[in-house]
C-alpha cells in the first residue's frame, strides 16, 4: 500500500467520509468509540503480551538451553538370529530389526575375543539395527564406518569395538542407544577419532575406553556430545595421555546421579604388554580431558 504524502490534500473518498462521520448518529458514533477502546485494550494486552515474551526469551538465552527429549527406544520390526557374523561392506539397512546371537554366537558370555554379530569393513555404514541378546562382541569396524540409530538392548562382550589402524581413521556413532553393559559400551581399540553423538546409555560400567593395555598402541581422540546418561555407571571416558590420547565432552546430561558418582573423563598410563593401565587422575585437565563443569549437566 502506497503512503500519503505529509499535508497533501483529502482525496474524495476522505472527504466522503468525513462528511458520513459527521452526520452519524450519537449510537453509531459510540460503536465507534467502543472499538476504538477495544482496539487501545488489545493494543496494550499485545504489547504486555510481547514485553513478556521478549522477558522471557531473554531469561531464557542467559541461561543454557533446555534440552531435547532423549528418542524414544524402538520397538523392533522383526528378529533374525545370527549364527556366522554378518560382514557389511557399503551400506547396510536393518530397518529396525533385531539381530540377535545363535549358534557360536549365542553363549552370551562376556569372554574377551568373541566375534562380532556385524563386522564393518572400511568405510562401511551399518544403521536401523536393533541388537538383540544374547549380542556376543556386538559390532567390530575394521576401518573407518558409520553407526547410524543402532541400539542394543543387552550389550554383550562390548557394543561395538573400532580397530582401524590408520591415523586418518574416523568413526562415527549417531544416534542410538545401549543398555546394561556389565564393563565397556565402545571399545576403542585402533587408531583415529572416534565421534558419539545423540546417543544414550544406561547401567553400564564405561561408555568408552580407549585400549588400556592392546599389544599396539595408537593415539586416539574421543569427541563425545548431546548424550543422554543414566546412572548406574563408572565413567563416559577413559583415556591413555601417555600414548597422548584426548577427549573432549559437550552438552552430557547425566541423570540419576545426584551424587555425582559418574566420572566423566578418567586418565590413565597404558601399555602394550597386557597389564592393566595405571588410573592417574580423571576430570577436566584442559589438555587430555577437554570439557568445563558447564558441559555436564545432572538431573
Amino acid at each position: 500500500m502506497a503512503t500519503k504524502k505529509r499535508n497533501a490534500p483529502p482525496t474524495t473518498e476522505e472527504r466522503d467520509t468525513d462528511m458520513k462521520n459527521r452526520a452519524a448518529p450519537h449510537g453509531s458514533h459510540a460503536r465507534r468509540t467502543g472499538r476504538r477502546r477495544m482496539i487501545a485494550a488489545s493494543t496494550t494486552a499485545l504489547a504486555l503480551t510481547g514485553a513478556a515474551l521478549t522477558t522471557g526469551l531473554l531469561v531464557q538465552s542467559a541461561g543454557a538451553a533446555p534440552a531435547a527429549a532423549a528418542a524414544a527406544w524402538p520397538t523392533p520390526s522383526g528378529s533374525q538370529a545370527v549364527s556366522a557374523t554378518i560382514k557389511v561392506s557399503g551400506t547396510y539397512d536393518g530397518k529396525l530389526k533385531r539381530f540377535y546371537g545363535s549358534g557360536d554366537l549365542g553363549d552370551g558370555g562376556q569372554d574377551e575375543g568373541q566375534d562380532p554379530i556385524f563386522e564393518l569393513a572400511d568405510g562401511a555404514v551399518l544403521k536401523n539395527v536393533v541388537v538383540g541378546s544374547p549380542a556376543a562382541d556386538g559390532i567390530h569396524c575394521k576401518g573407518s564406518c558409520t553407526i547410524q540409530n543402532v541400539w542394543w538392548e543387552d550389550v554383550g562382550e562390548d557394543a561395538a569395538s573400532f580397530k582401524g589402524t590408520s591415523s586418518g581413521a574416523t568413526y562415527k556413532v549417531t544416534g542410538g542407544g545401549a543398555r546394561k553393559a556389565d564393563d565397556k559400551v565402545f571399545q576403542f581399540n585402533g587408531a583415529g577419532t572416534l565421534s558419539i553423538s545423540g546417543f544414550q546409555v544406561s547401567d553400564f560400567g564405561k561408555l568408552v575406553r580407549s585400549c588400556g593395555n592392546c599389544s599396539k598402541q595408537y593415539k586416539r581422540t574421543i569427541a563425545v556430545s548431546d548424550v543422554d546418561v543414566t546412572a548406574p555407571g563408572k565413567a563416559l571416558v577413559g583415556i591413555n595421555t601417555n600414548y597422548g590420547d584426548t577427549a573432549t565432552l559437550k552438552s552430557v546430561r547425566i541423570h540419576g546421579d545426584s551424587s555425582k558418582k559418574i566420572k566423566p573423563c578418567v586418565r590413565y598410563t597404558g601399555n602394550d604388554d597386557g597389564d592393566e593401565p595405571t588410573e592417574t587422575g580423571s576430570g577436566p585437565d584442559g589438555t587430555y580431558c577437554k570439557y568445563s563443569s558447564s558441559d555436564i549437566s545432572y538431573g
